[in-house]
């Protein structure tokens, strides 16, 4: 016996530790060796129909890929964003296609729910497999099972194989657009702030939207600003227009948000410096700096090794108005004119505000709305004498009279190019609209 003849407590102790450790690390080892690629066919070809939906359900196993991204930060990985059933989907499997040998390899997956589930069935997901150290695979089948014929599953292509230089500043993420969304004079002013204060893409997760809209959009993906890509997820499971479960039979939230967010850094890991994560009603206003790249370069110079910043939300009722900017021509527009409504609810007691996100997307792995779950380096709340998210909506303490409410005009000091650059956008979907 290892700990034979020892009396002393302390040693008996040590000999537990020791024995303990022993097996905590065979037993890593044996996950690790478990989980390791093997070659299953040699001589093969890599056939399979290619998936090109951006939702894609996995034949009868309550799993839907959205994309895979490679991800070396730590190990060599394909690192699938995805939706499962948090407990009936309980091993995946990575078949990679290693060309021009024709070796096939199976990887068993870690299946990675994410914790900000909020009690719904179906939960964003990282489907993680280790890939072959031999090959750099461009595509990979899912399976549950490691035998089978690979001929019959659909491939994705894995995104960010090859690392690129940065084609923007910044990106900002809008999950899930939907309900029919018309809310058209307050997205255009979004949009254009978002320009003035230094965006060069704005990337839109679409499941539905006015015809109206649907012209604003095409003008924006015209012009270079919007990528949309499609959210067809009420085509594969119930979802719920609210955050949280309320034992309704929904199967996810928001239309799955936290999903399309998470898919949309890694989308943009190669191509941008930093990705906003916020709503098409919030802005995130600098109060000491003209706009985000003198903000963000200040922050990172007083908070070095944060990737991380969160910014406080405050409510400015689009129910309390200001005879300001009453500009005439706009009234015929569908939606909230923002420069009206600069009167913010108070903070309320014992409640924190929520907050949003400018992040480093290659230092994020995985991510909530208001939050991220896992990341690289620090997180750091912005101060409101900094910035703060102006966000435009109904109230939420309806019961304040007016003079309870904060005066503040910040969005004022960019109404002259604000108000230049959405006459222009509506000019021109205006008149496409009534065509």
């Amino acid at each position: 016996m290892l700990c034979a003849g020892k009396k002393s407590y302390f040693a008996a102790a040590v000999c537990i530790i020791t024995v303990t450790s022993m097996l905590a690390v065979s037993y890593m080892r044996l996950q690790r060796l478990s989980h390791q690629p093997k070659v299953i066919q040699e001589g093969r070809r890599c056939r399979g129909k290619i998936a090109n939906s951006t939702i894609t359900a996995l034949k009868g196993n309550k799993t839907f890929i959205i994309s895979p991204y490679f991800d070396d930060r730590e190990s060599k990985v394909t690192r699938l964003i995805g939706i499962v059933h948090h407990e009936d989907v309980k091993q995946l499997y990575c078949w990679f296609c290693c060309q021009p040998n024709g070796k096939i390899y199976v990887s068993k997956a870690k299946i990675d729910v994410h914790s900000d589930r909020f009690g719904f069935p179906y939960g964003a997901a990282d489907i993680v497999c280790l890939e072959p150290e031999n090959c750099d695979p461009t595509h990979v089948s899912i399976h549950q099972s490691p035998h089978g014929n690979i001929d019959q599953l659909p491939r994705f292509e894995i995104k960010n194989r090859k690392a690129e230089t940065f084609s923007v500043d910044f990106t900002v993420c809008i999950s899930a657009m939907f309900g029919n969304y018309n809310n058209v004079l307050q997205f255009i002013q979004s949009m254009e702030m978002y320009k003035i204060l230094g965006v060069q893409k704005v990337v839109i997760y679409k499941n539905n939207c006015s015809h109206l809209m649907e012209k604003v959009l095409k003008f924006y993906v015209e012009e270079g600003t919007v990528e949309i890509i499609p959210w067809p997820i009420n085509s594969h499971l119930r979802v719920s227009s609210m955050w949280h479960f309320t034992q309704d039979g929904t199967h996810i939230g928001y239309y799955g948000q936290i999903t399309a967010l998470n898919d949309c850094i890694y989308r943009n890991m190669e191509r941008s410096k930093f990705v906003v994560l916020n709503d098409a009603d919030e802005i995130i206003l600098p109060l000491k700096h003209p706009n985000w790249k003198t903000m963000m370069n200040s922050l990172q110079e007083q908070n070095p090794g944060t990737s991380v910043f969160l910014f406080e939300n405050h409510i400015f009722p689009e129910t309390v108005s200001s005879r300001m900017f009453n500009i005439s021509s706009w009234n015929t527009v569908p939606g909230v004119n923002i420069l009206q409504h600069v009167y913010r609810e108070p903070d309320r007691k014992d409640v924190i505000n929520p907050r949003k996100m400018i992040v480093d997307p290659r230092k994020v792995i995985q991510t909530s709305v208001h939050s991220v779950l896992r990341a690289y380096g620090n997180s750091v709340n912005v101060p409101m004498d900094v910035a703060l998210i102006y966000h435009c909506r109904k109230a939420l303490q309806r019961d304040l009279p007016r003079e309870s409410l904060i005066r503040d005009t910040t969005l004022w000091r960019y109404n002259s190019s604000l108000i230049m650059n959405v006459n222009k956008v509506l000019s021109q979907t205006m008149l496409q609209a009534q065509k």
